[in-house]
Order: structure tokens, then sequence, then C-alpha cells
């Protein structure tokens, strides 16, 4: 649409379909399974169920971020059309993937004087990282300009708040990210923590609760506390989990709570980026609400 092109990274955990219907362009990351190479396309080669399945039968997955060659091509294809480029990067809280977009596009601009790259860090993930894309593509359509729209990015970011937990240990404890005798001692007690994204893009450890019924039922308090307009919300929510009958869970508890979000709520699979290092048993919980200053 207009002058320029939105443009973000495939682990903003949409679908194919919801990036052409909404005009976002994206660029694919990659996914090695016990040294095989994988595109995290958002599913068009290799699904995130079927990573899924293969890490529980013992592949060991592992990610690495775009380069900033892979940027410099991608970029390339869309500069040749005669568009600038408005593109929100993975939160550096996350990857490094953003540092290599910035050191592309400022490459090319010395090629290309005539186009302008703005690179944004989201400062979000999975599917909080595609809600933060959809409200930007809402205003684009309303005609903000490349420029106008990079910012306008940059000041509501942090209004796209993320819950998750895990409900499935194995992979934190596999990945580091949880030691061996705190993961042993969280699976006996089942312990499912609770997670968010802090100001700063990372992902940061809030709470333990013991059993899936329990953190179901917290994260959708959670969201009580900090979405817009409190039970009368009515904004956008979207959900991305590893584990589809648990996701369901969560949905079917939002709209017991929330009535106006009876079948209004977006379910997306976790992509296989985020997913190679979570696991199964994940749920994400994204929607809009007061601006993140933990």
């Amino acid at each position: 649409m207009g002058d320029y092109i939105l443009s973000a990274c495939a682990p903003c955990d949409l679908t194919p379909e919801w990036m052409e219907k909404r005009d976002i362009s994206y660029v694919c990351f990659n996914v090695s399974l016990d040294g095989k190479q994988y595109k995290d396309d958002m599913g068009k080669s290799f699904s995130p169920k079927e990573l899924i399945l293969k890490m529980q039968n013992g592949a060991d997955a592992k990610t690495s971020q775009v380069s900033t060659g892979e940027y410099i091509d991608y970029f390339k294809s869309i500069l040749a059309q005669g568009k600038d480029i408005v593109h929100v990067s993975l939160s550096t809280g996350i990857s490094g993937t953003y540092q290599s977009a910035c050191i592309a596009a400022k490459d090319l601009m010395n090629q290309y004087p005539d186009r302008k790259i703005y690179t944004i860090d989201s400062l979000a993930a999975s599917s909080g990282y595609g809600l933060l894309m959809d409200l930007a593509a809402d205003k684009r359509d309303e005609g903000l300009s490349a420029e106008e729209l990079a910012k306008w990015i940059e000041e509501n970011r942090l209004n796209v708040i993320h819950w998750f937990f895990s409900t499935d240990l194995t992979f934190y404890i596999k990945g580091g990210r949880v030691s061996k005798t705190a993961g042993t001692i969280g699976q006996v007690l089942n312990i499912c923590p609770l997670l968010n994204v802090d100001f700063e893009g990372r992902l940061i450890p809030r709470e333990k609760i013991r059993t899936k019924k329990k953190v179901v039922k917290r994260i959708v308090e959670k969201m009580i506390e900090e979405c817009d307009d409190g039970l009368n919300y009515s904004g956008k929510v979207f959900l991305s989990d590893s584990d589809e009958e648990l996701g369901k869970q969560v949905i079917s508890h939002i709209e017991e709570t929330f009535p106006q979000l009876k079948g209004k709520i977006h379910r997306f699979d976790i992509g296989c980026t985020i997913a190679s290092h979570t696991g199964p048993g994940t749920v994400a919980l994204f929607f809009q609400g007061k601006k993140r200053d933990y």
C-alpha cells in the first residue's frame, strides 16, 4: 500500500494468509533440527506442530538470527520496487536480529539515496509482536506516512501486553534457561511458571503456579488487571500456543470473563523459532493495555 512496505520477522507468529491479507511482508528465520536446516517461514515449508513432535521425540532444536547479508537481499527486493520500508524487528531482548537489520539498512541507504528504511525494535515476541504488526497495519491503512508510522510504533509498542506460561519445563532445562535441579523440582510439584515480557523486551519469570488449572485462571486474572477498560475490554486479543487444547481452555475462560470478546479471540501456533526455545505446553496471551514500566 502507498509508497512503502510494512515489514516484520517471521517470529511474529501469525500466518502467511494473515500477513498477505494485512499486506505485511516478512523475512524468514533459520531453525535447525539435529543439524538439518529449516526455514521459519510461518509454516509454509515446515510446520510448528512438526517441530514440536520432533522435539518430543528427542531432536535438538537450535535457531540462528537473520544475517546482515540475508537482510540486504530481503530489503533489496523491496527497494527494487521503488518502495520505502518500515521494518519492525523481533525484540532485542530475545535476538540480535535488530542490529543486523540496522547494519543492512544503513548500507543500502547509501546505495539507494532516494529510499528510506526505518528499522524499529518491536520489544515484542510471538503473536504479541504479531498483534503490534496488526495494529500498525491499521494505522498504515488510516493513511500514516512511513515516518509517521515508524514513530507511532515506537511510541505504542509497550502497550501490547505479553503473558506466557509453560506446563512442560523439559526444554527450559535442556536449553539452560532453568537449572536441572529447579526444573526437576518444578516438574515434580507441577509448577507452571508464569512469565511476561518486560519494557526492555525480555522474557521474565514472574510467578510459580501449581497445576494447569490454576495457571489458566491466573493468566486471565493478569489480563483483567492490565487490559484497557477492565472487563469491558473489546480490543484485539491474540493467543499463540504449542498445545492447542490448553490454548482453547484459556480462550474459553477469557470468553466467559469478557462478554465482548466471545468469538473474537485469534489463535495461532507458536512459530518454529520461538517454539525451539519454549517447547511443548506453552500458551502465550497478548492484548492492549497499560504501557509496561516493569
